[in-house]
């Protein structure tokens, strides 16, 4: 196990380093703080707490970063963890660092309706703090890695729930600030747990054809440094086997056996000046033969995150393809670790390009107006890989997310722009509203001061969060009236379809408890929340069903219409721990078969077996059409469910999909969403590239399994969901 002393040194080393203007002096003050608060605490591998914090330094020291953050590093869950206050670190280490420290810190103390709900605020304060100060997400990020390398201790389902958040969130973030080495290690120890086989897989292809690698490597290596050399170019060669995540991600995406991929070698020159960098791509175009397409050049249009090279992939005399980047040294310095390479406060500048933080904003404006999944689904969006870069017709340059639209690009130039839309122009030619936009499309937005706004279908074609949230602003401003009447008849559409009536909304002191729960002044505000995009149907009825459902049973029939129609239970003795009644067996062993796993709600029937109690079958499971055969007929007996029981039943789903990237982290986030606790996915390819996942988990009836096939079904690609029958 590792030790204090083995962190506290290797901290050190890495301050003299990487960040040798450190005060060293605040440093053994913070660690001692830091030891004396969490003194007594232990991390999931029995070692003492204080190592996770030092661990976490060592990480924001190897980026660079100034003294308050290392300070902050060593206290950032001092305020969450331990009766430390904001005002007790800002006494002790300034303002700065307290600061630094709140920004880092979970909102734990804070209750949410949903998990989703709690990510999203979080997320919202870590972007309110990065527009302060971008390094809490810095002292974030390494907090994350730090957490993932030691992820070998949590339970399987932290691995899955934390390895899912660390690829959605924090990859994306470590790429959007250009930080692209510890962004390849947050995706590869996130896919180890979120598909170990194929991670496995991998690494023993990677191994078993290592010596060769090698071998091909040098070769490569060696013909390009002595043919720079004979030209007077000095540089410096490295070449590397892609990270496993991106040759996984090819692999899904492209439907290829690792055998099949391009590019699956990457070589690096860096070299003193960009003039050098074009003459390197000429004689690596005179030594190689080109791809056709494979070339980029990220110099001339750096990307958002400051990201900057040349990249061109071509085929050796081996026939092996291999990529070729060709970097300045400070380019290299700002593509390994991004707005952390070139630091303003390590700098002694006051204040940095105000440009490069630009989508920090864009990720916050109409941050409020949006419902948690929603917000969700833009920041994956908004901070995916891949951009498309599109031009004005007077040449400025705007990105946007790939697979953007005319109505993205309106919204990225102008809301008013956007407003005022009748029609685009790409390339000159009239484009419809959902054409997709590629690299170098010049788009042309055609305007009109009678334009009567932006239509609502266009939500469901804009791809980019900043498009959505000033389209829901038009409608939430513009179109009050109308928004209520469509929202109130969603929401009671929606409580029609769960069997609860609406005049239960009449009852006046119920109301204001809903309310509450719904977080709105008067159910006229959120059926315009529901009429304009800014809530679902589904969501607000899925916060107050409880409520709903109980108000129900206590009131009569004849007050609030019949609600639930509750059948009545059969009449013997109620076996609780099992959540069913078995008539005319005072005491048995009850089990639910595998075959059809029912939950309550379903029609059920029970089956005597030969030492193993009674089986519990559904109806129309067809291991219990035996019920109709007379040698049977006195083993198949009559069950009922408890109602009032609310213990959850295992029950298994079968999804069918196209298959596609990302594809098994949709499905794990549309449970966790709905606070479904998942025992086990398991997934197989299908003939024609679709796919099967075989999803068990729990619910506590019919209704709430319903509920889950169909956020499943409003899956990206999703074919087909039932109920696993075995």
């Amino acid at each position: 196990m590792e030790t204090f002393q083995d962190h506290y040194q290797a901290m050190m080393k890495a301050i003299a380093q990487y960040a040798p203007y450190t005060d060293l002096q605040s440093v053994e003050r913070a660690v001692r703080y830091a030891d004396e608060k969490h003194k007594g605490q232990k991390r999931k591998d029995g070692s003492p707490y204080i190592i996770h914090p030092l661990a976490v330094a060592e990480i924001v020291a190897e980026i660079g970063l100034d003294t308050d953050a290392i300070l902050a590093a060593l206290l950032h869950d001092c305020i969450e963890d331990t009766d430390a206050s904001f005002d007790d670190i800002a006494a002790q280490f300034g303002q700065t660092v307290a600061e630094l420290v709140e920004g880092v810190t979970k909102l734990t103390r804070v209750e949410f309706s949903t998990l989703e709900e709690q990510q999203v605020e979080n997320l919202r304060k870590l972007f309110m703090a990065m527009s302060k100060d971008i390094r809490v997400v810095l002292i974030k990020i390494c907090d994350r890695l730090h957490n993932q390398r030691t992820m070998e201790y949590q339970t399987r389902a932290k691995q899955i729930s934390k390895s899912m958040e660390t690829m959605d969130i924090y990859a994306p973030l470590a790429h959007r600030l250009g930080m692209q080495k510890i962004k390849w290690e947050l995706e590869d120890s996130a896919l180890q747990y979120l598909d170990p086989d194929g991670y496995k897989e991998l690494m023993a292809y990677l191994d078993a054809h290592k010596e060769e690698a090698e071998v091909f490597m040098e070769s490569i290596q060696t013909r390009i440094s002595e043919r720079l050399s004979s030209v007077g170019i000095p540089c410096s060669i490295s070449g590397r086997i892609k990270h496993v995540y991106s040759i996984y991600r090819k692999m899904k995406s492209q439907g290829k056996t690792i055998d099949e991929l391009y590019d699956l070698y990457a070589f690096r020159v860096i070299v003193d000046s960009i003039s050098d960098c074009y003459n390197v791509l000429g004689h690596i175009h005179e030594m190689f033969n080109l791809l056709p397409g494979r070339f980029k050049d990220y110099i001339s249009t750096p990307k958002p995150n400051m990201y900057q090279s040349l990249h061109t992939t071509v085929i050796g005399d081996q026939g092996i393809p291999f990529e070729v980047q060709i970097r300045t040294k400070e380019m290299h310095e700002t593509a390994e670790y991004g707005v952390a390479a070139h630091w303003k406060y390590k700098q002694g500048i006051e204040s940095g390009n105000e440009k490069e933080f630009e989508w920090v904003r864009r990720l916050l404006e109409g941050q409020q107006e949006t419902d948690a999944e929603d917000y969700i689904h833009s920041l994956k969006v908004d901070m995916f890989d891949d951009e498309v870069f599109v031009f004005t017709p007077r040449g400025k340059v705007i990105s946007l997310p790939a697979g953007s639209t005319p109505i993205d690009f309106a919204y990225a130039i102008h809301s008013g722009v956007g407003n005022t839309m009748i029609g685009a122009k790409v390339n000159n030619r009239i484009a419809s509203y959902d054409v997709q936009l590629h690299n170098g499309d010049i788009v042309e937005i055609l305007t009109s001061k009678s334009a009567k706004g932006p239509s609502r279908d266009w939500l469901s074609i804009c791809q980019s969060n900043q498009a959505r949230s000033k389209i829901k602003q038009w409608f939430k401003r513009e179109k009050r009236e109308e928004n209520i009447v469509r929202g109130r008849a969603s929401f009671e559409g929606e409580l029609r379809r769960m069997n609860i009536s609406p005049l239960l909304l009449q009852n006046e002191e119920l109301l204001p408890q809903l309310l509450r729960k719904l977080s709105f002044e008067s159910m006229d505000d959120m059926y315009a929340a529901i009429g304009y995009g800014g809530l679902t149907a589904i969501k607000a009825v899925g916060k107050i069903r409880e409520d709903l459902l109980k108000a129900s049973r206590s009131s009569s029939a004849k007050e609030t219409g019949r609600v639930l129609e509750i059948s009545q239970p059969v009449r013997q003795s109620r076996h609780k721990d099992s959540g069913v009644v078995v008539e005319d067996i005072d005491s048995c062993m009850i089990k639910f078969s595998r075959c059809c796993t029912p939950v309550p709600g379903d029609d059920i029937v029970g089956f005597i077996t030969k030492g193993y109690g009674v089986s519990i079958h559904r109806k129309d499971c067809p291991n219990a059409k035996a019920a109709s055969d007379p040698r049977q007929a006195g083993r198949w007996v009559k069950v009922a469910w408890l109602t009032e029981d609310e213990k959850p039943f295992a029950t298994t789903l079968e999804a069918t999909a196209e298959d596609r990237d990302g594809l098994l982290f949709d499905i794990a986030a549309s449970l966790t969403s709905l606070r479904v606790r998942t025992r086990e996915i398991t997934g197989k390819d299908l003939p024609g590239g679709k796919c099967q996942f075989t999803i068990t988990f729990e619910v506590k009836d019919v209704s709430e399994l319903s509920s889950v096939m169909n956020k499943i079904r409003g899956i990206s690609g999703m074919l087909q969901v039932k109920r696993g029958q075995n």
